[in-house]
């Protein structure tokens, strides 16, 4: 088993910044890859970005335009998403997810999954 905990969610202004984080316990491996992935309200869950154990990563189709960066620190545990530039249809509630193997944007391979924290960018 996995255990993920994000935080690092809130409210902020358009334009401004976010740094989440998801810290992962449990069987924690050089196999498990880790994924953001957002819900906007009435919407469907939508994939972020994606990385593996040794740093590779991959975005979503949805143009990101280099706004958003994922990342990792092993010694912690910990992914992170770096979010500038928040515009408010960046509202959503953000969750990370992990499986083991290789990354994948469809939530479905995903076995663990955290809490989800909210992201809430005003106008």
């Amino acid at each position: 088993q996995v255990q993920l905990v994000e935080s690092g969610g809130g409210l902020v202004q358009a334009g401004g910044s976010l740094r989440l984080a998801c810290a992962a316990s449990g069987r924690t491996s050089s196999n498990v890859a880790m994924a953001w992935f957002r819900q906007a309200p009435g919407k469907g869950r939508e994939f972020v970005a994606a990385i593996t154990w040794s740093g590779a990563f991959t975005y979503g189709t949805n143009s990101w335009e280099g706004r958003f960066t994922i990342s990792r620190d092993n010694a912690k545990n910990t992914m992170y998403l770096q979010m500038s530039s928040l515009k408010p249809e960046d509202t959503a509630v953000y969750s990370c997810a992990a499986k083991e193997g290789a990354y994948s944007p469809y939530e479905f391979f995903y076995a663990y999954w955290g809490q989800g924290t909210q992201v809430t960018v005003s106008s």
